[in-house]
């Protein structure tokens, strides 16, 4: 990056003189961001630590880019370019649409950084559709289409965002980027918009993505932490699906969730998806259908993207392919299932803190309770003013204190404002403040239609109404955590109607991929030189596998090994038996009869293969010396058959051969000796 990009100062010697009989020197100067000055001076007869600049310069960028760019603050969930364009728009705001282009230069006042990306953030917060309300064409969240050009497009606040986020009263307020205007340091949100509508940023040296919850169950969880009840929280995606949280962990940092789009049957041969994992968009899903169909992990067709106002992608499937085993080859091999790391990275005194979405909405409910509590004591205070005026405006009327002659005779101001404060004086012990004088001259203020208007009857119908308004208030502050559960409840009341929730949680049973991988390749075996592969076109076939499957192989002399498929692989001379390994499968059953290499005896065992480790050698005569494989056959459905063992002739050998039934053997472990079959030689 250089100094020009940075904001920093031109280092010429037009702009900078270097005045060697000075102590200091100047090197930079980042004085266009709102940020203070940052000056660094050293001494004339200082080494000039440059790594040392760098370090201070590459500091202040990270930490700017945190808090005014990338990580939204924890008290409204706003980014700053966000708040920007809210606190623009109700400016704005007179009921009617605006132009998003006139949105966007008004919000310039407030954001140095141009209009790209004040259009951006603007779209994507109409796209969520809580804060903005849209006309036009603001493109399409589940096809990835962009808006039409901002002078063709309109918006304006949604009644929710009026009702929840501005309050001029209880704002904290800060001079903008150049010092013409004023901008809130966060909005006085009511509600946890954070968590409503999720967020994604990245940062010099962290990351935040919240994840969007459901509008209802977010006033659900804070009733239910004003009442000290338990609560959880749940993704919801506006594009709907299906989520696994079983290790959603509270979107703390660690936690991941599985998301998965909404397949369907529409009849034997077409599959039509009607819902997206959040984040994707059609093209990208049927990019990846048609990637996995092209790598021989699925057999399709076709697919057609018709997606209008919903999402619908018909998958066309090709003959005599399974549709269940398709479905689940999609979750295994395509962008119908993805997994999703949040990470609950927030703003707050400040500094980037990590949290849970708990403690992200407990902090917004008790924000909500503290602007509520404010709310109360401003408009109480409003009220008490109010009465105050009309108990004097009633009783400098009715009194005709203005007609007094000492009143109509005064000679200045002062004596004016004396005579009537004489007057108040056997009144003041019932007012809830002393009078003052700039009271008494707001009721010299008051013309005389008014006072000839003047209704006694209907000045105290409004006095009881103050009063009945200010005791209400009074208890509403009494029981001020009853008076936020009315709050959120009147939200969910309000507006919740509009936010169903959209993605179904389920418990998704893991699809392992090499039993839904369509099989692509061929497999062969070159015995003699001991190679297997699936470009070995001119050897032995042995079988179909796909190229993400695992191979068994057995020795003449009684090891075995697993190894990855691949188009050529030297595994060992003598192999005696390869074929597709399925881990945990104990339907298929070896049976062996093996010579041991110490003993000379025949053994003869049944066992499965369910687990074991890539490329390691295993035994299956126990390993002596000599030990070799006579008999071998692999039984997928644990068949067990009749062998008829011949004997070598010896003299005085009475039995020369027999028959041996597998079946009359135990199905034991791979390690496990065997049966001893003959010490005679076979």
């Amino acid at each position: 990056m250089s100094l020009k990009d940075s904001n920093e100062e031109d280092f010429e010697d037009k702009d900078m003189q270097m005045n060697p009989e000075e102590d200091d020197i100047l090197l930079s100067d980042s004085s266009q961001h709102s940020n203070p000055r940052i000056i660094t001076r050293l001494a004339e007869d200082s080494p000039m630590n440059l790594s040392r600049m760098y370090q201070d310069w590459f500091l202040d960028y990270a930490s700017y880019v945190i808090l005014e760019r990338a990580v939204p603050h924890v008290t409204d969930g706003l980014k700053p370019v966000q708040r920007r364009i809210l606190h623009a728009m109700k400016r704005m705001d007179d009921g009617r649409y605006n132009k998003v282009a006139n949105i966007i230069g008004f919000t310039m006042q407030f954001h140095p950084h141009g209009d790209a990306s004040i259009g951006d953030a603007l779209v994507q917060l109409g796209q969520k559709d809580m804060l903005i309300d849209c006309q036009g064409n603001w493109g399409n969240v589940h096809t990835g289409d962009g808006a039409a050009a901002p002078r063709y497009i309109e918006a304006r606040l949604t009644k929710f965002a009026l009702e929840v986020l501005f309050n001029a009263k209880t704002t904290e307020w800060k001079p903008s980027y150049d010092g013409r205007n004023k901008e809130p340091v966060t909005l006085p949100a009511k509600f946890p918009l954070l968590l409503a509508q999720g967020t994604e940023g990245i940062a010099v040296g962290l990351t935040s993505k919240i994840l969007p919850h459901n509008f209802n169950e977010l006033c659900d969880a804070s009733v239910a932490y004003l009442q000290g009840k338990k609560f959880s929280l749940f993704p919801d995606f506006q594009t709907g699906g299906y989520i696994d949280v079983e290790k959603y962990n509270d979107g703390e940092r660690g936690g991941s969730v599985k998301v998965r789009a909404s397949i369907k049957k529409l009849d034997n041969k077409t599959l039509v998806i009607t819902s997206l994992p959040y984040g994707k968009t059609t093209a990208s899903v049927v990019e990846s259908i048609i990637k996995a169909n092209d790598r021989g992990k699925i057999k399709i067709r076709k697919v057609d993207d018709i997606t209008a106002a919903n999402v619908e992608i018909h998958v066309q499937l090709a003959p005599g392919v399974s549709s269940d085993r398709t479905i689940d080859a999609l979750y295994a091999f395509t962008d119908c299932e993805i997994n999703i790391s949040p990470n609950c990275c927030i703003i707050e005194d400040d500094k980037p803190h990590f949290l849970t979405v708990s403690d992200v909405l407990r902090i917004s409910t008790d924000r909500t309770k503290e602007l509520l509590r404010l709310e109360l004591e401003i408009e109480k205070q409003e009220k008490q003013e109010a009465l105050l005026f009309a108990s004097l405006e009633k009783i400098f009327i009715e009194e005709r204190i203005y007609k007094d002659n000492e009143f109509e005779n005064a000679r200045n101001m002062e004596i004016a404002v004396a005579h009537i404060d004489k007057r108040l004086e056997p009144y003041k012990p019932s007012f809830i403040r002393e009078i003052t004088s700039e009271d008494i001259l707001r009721l010299m203020e008051i013309k005389m239609a008014r006072i000839l208007k003047f209704n006694s009857d209907k000045a105290e119908e409004n006095i009881a109404r103050f009063r009945g308004e200010i005791e209400e208030i009074n208890h509403h502050l009494d029981n001020l955590t009853d008076y936020t559960i009315s709050w959120y409840l009147m939200l969910k009341e309000k507006y919740g109607k509009n936010y169903p929730r959209r993605t179904e949680i389920r418990s998704f049973e893991n699809i392992e991929a090499v039993k839904v991988a369509e099989a692509n390749e061929k497999l062969y075996i070159n015995r003699e030189e001991g190679f297997i592969g699936t470009g070995l076109k001119k050897d032995e076939f042995v079988c179909n596998c796909s190229d993400i499957d695992d191979i068994i192989v057995f020795f003449k002399d009684g090891k075995y090994k697993v190894v990855k498929v691949s188009d050529k692989m030297f595994v060992g001379k003598g192999i005696l038996y390869a074929n597709v390994f399925k881990k945990n499968d104990k339907r298929t059953i070896y049976n062996v009869i093996y010579r041991h290499g110490k003993s000379g005896a025949h053994y003869i065992k049944r066992f499965p293969v369910t687990g074991v480790t890539r490329d390691k050698d295993y035994d299956v005569t126990q390993g002596k010396t000599a030990s070799r494989i006579v008999y071998f056959s692999a039984n997928p459905n644990g068949e067990a058959e009749t062998v008829r063992v011949i004997l070598k002739p010896k003299p005085r050998q009475r039995i020369l051969q027999f028959e041996k039934d597998f079946s009359e053997i135990a199905i034991k472990g791979r390690g496990a000796m065997g049966n001893i079959l003959t010490k005679a030689d076979v």
